[in-house]
């Protein structure tokens, strides 16, 4: 009996950008990427912004360290999934007061086939239809967008 393989559903998908924030949903996100990395044979990016705006630090310098220090810790739980899983995984930190911006310049940058992210993150806003953060990524991105509903 042949075993039939599955073929990748995106004309290529050999660079998959992950977005994710620490949130309840980071979990669905990634098991989508994984899925999809497997299928495709990709190399997985897992970026994450941290959504500060210069005033903000002016006011309390610690918080981009303690920030930081945090969202590396949710990468690096990320990444150690993804590869238990025989994908190769790369983590990005980027921070930036709008969380679309550098999601999208990675994107450009590292010549991505496809952006996974959620409808939601950690901002608590139930909007009816996308997040705001998805919404521009779908609208500015230089590749599919798969947005994980959540």
């Amino acid at each position: 009996m042949v075993q039939d393989e599955m073929a990748c559903p995106i004309t290529k998908g050999e660079r998959i950008l992950v977005a994710v924030d620490g949130s309840d949903y980071t979990d669905i996100i990634v098991d989508q990427a994984i899925s999809m990395g497997r299928i495709c044979n990709s190399t997985i990016f897992i970026i994450s912004v941290i959504a500060l705006f210069p005033e903000s630090l002016a006011y309390s310098p610690q918080l981009e360290k303690e920030l930081s220090k945090n969202t590396k810790k949710i990468l690096e739980n990320v990444k150690n999934r993804i590869e238990k899983a025989n994908v190769k995984c790369e983590t990005i930190i980027r921070l930036d007061g709008q969380p679309h911006q550098p999601i999208i310049q990675e994107a450009k940058d590292k010549n991505i086939d496809l952006i996974v992210m959620g409808t939601r993150g950690v901002t608590g806003l139930k909007k009816v239809f996308l997040g705001s953060v998805a919404q521009k990524v779908i609208g500015y991105a230089p590749c599919p967008v798969m947005v994980v509903p959540v």
